[in-house]
């Protein structure tokens, strides 16, 4: 392709997009229309059968580009999925953040798109194909710096070409630790505001470490294969966030819940048998507290245009072995005390001290399930001084 002429800035040469740029991604499969970054391993997507598993896999939660370059222009084509769902309001554009030297400046979003509809009311979807795009940043400063271009946490995006200004090389491996976590659609980013907003994003940048984002919306069902996902990426710490979705989809009861929390940590355990690794039961979510699920739409909201759930189980049936929240942080608790007996480096965070009443009585959830967008910031900063403190399991002293 010939160098495209911008007037002010120099000629953009087009750059070889290759995964060496990024960081934060599994494998990057090659498509007619673009490279996708996929956040599980094909091992594991041969494995699956669930769309909803298959959509957020491919959206690239915690996925960056990581260049070292003194180009003061950048432009990253992409083909974008946008999602709609019938009857509730358009949903806004991903959003695309960029750091320079480790420091937030600024984003843009990249319209058009194939765009993906989905009818709640009958589970059904259908995509209209679009045109790529372009994320354009310009006004960088001159000299050589560390710019991160982070992916939308909730749009699959697939990378058509990347042009700067200036010769552009991988931002070489750091000295920083890599933290790999793996939970629901609230550590993939649910209504954070942008990438690097989401609560994962938030509390690794102020701890200094790595993000590994392995956040699944509605999909952090104790999949063995995930397990076997984390069990196989390198890491320095290792968080796995669990429950909310065992609940909301009502996927298993309590006798089946236990031995597949202790295989999940047993084949953690098989690739990283020493490292620090936190258990995080479910942020408050009042509708499941002690009702199980299944969660469903609220239908007389989304006739008003507004998405809303409900818990659609029967408190009584909690007796049988249905899970609520209360039930299962009772047996995680429970599961890593015994554990860790064992293992030294095992440890549990109840979730309600990232959200909880207080938390709840300020900052409700929009919708009965996911945090907005300042509550992802406030369980980030949580997390941090919990987590990444001196005095906390993922601690830079134990090593």
């Amino acid at each position: 392709m010939h160098p495209h002429h911008d007037g002010t800035q120099g000629e953009l040469t087009e750059i070889p997009l290759t995964g060496q740029l990024l960081r934060g991604f599994s494998e990057l499969e090659s498509t007619e229309r673009g490279l996708l970054p996929h956040r599980l391993p094909a091992r594991a997507r041969t494995r699956n059968t669930d769309a909803q598993l298959a959509l957020a896999e491919a959206q690239p939660s915690g996925v960056r580009l990581a260049l070292r370059t003194r180009a003061t222009v950048l432009e990253l084509d992409t083909l974008p999925t946008k999602r709609a769902y019938v009857g509730a309001p358009p949903r806004p554009d991903g959003v695309y953040d960029l750091l320079v030297d480790g420091t937030f400046a600024g984003s843009t979003t990249v319209a058009g798109g194939d765009v993906l509809t989905i009818d709640m009311t009958t589970g059904s979807a259908e995509v209209r194909p679009g045109d790529a795009g372009t994320a354009r940043f310009a006004g960088l400063a001159p000299g050589m710096k560390d710019v991160e271009i982070w992916l939308p946490h909730n749009e699959t995006t697939r990378l058509v070409a990347l042009r700067a200004n200036a010769p552009v090389e991988p931002i070489p491996a750091g000295s920083r630790k890599v933290w790999l976590h793996h939970g629901s659609s609230i550590s993939q980013g649910s209504d954070a505001a942008s990438p690097t907003a989401t609560w994962p994003a938030r509390a690794a940048a102020l701890g200094g470490v790595e993000l590994i984002n392995l956040g699944l919306g509605g999909s952090a069902l104790l999949d063995p294969f995930t397990a076997r996902a984390l069990s196989d990426t390198p890491a320095d710490r290792i968080s796995v966030k669990i429950g909310i979705n065992l609940v909301n989809t009502d996927l298993m009861r309590l006798r089946a819940f236990t031995p597949a929390v202790h295989g999940f940590l047993d084949t953690v355990r098989e690739g990283h048998p020493a490292t620090p690794l936190l258990v995080v039961s479910p942020v408050l979510c009042p509708i499941h507290e002690d009702t199980p699920g299944p969660s469903a739409p609220d239908f007389t909201a989304l006739g008003e245009g507004r998405l809303r759930f409900r818990a659609a189980g029967d408190p009584a049936e909690t007796a049988a072995g249905k899970l609520t929240l209360t039930v299962v942080r009772d047996e995680l608790a429970r599961i890593v005390e015994q554990r860790a007996a064992e293992d030294p480096h095992l440890y549990y965070l109840d979730g309600r001290e990232l959200y909880g009443e207080a938390d709840h009585a300020e900052l409700p959830l929009p919708d009965g399930l996911h945090p907005d967008a300042a509550t992802h910031l406030r369980m980030g900063e949580r997390f941090a001084s919990l987590v990444f403190a001196a005095d906390g399991p993922f601690a830079a002293s134990g090593d």
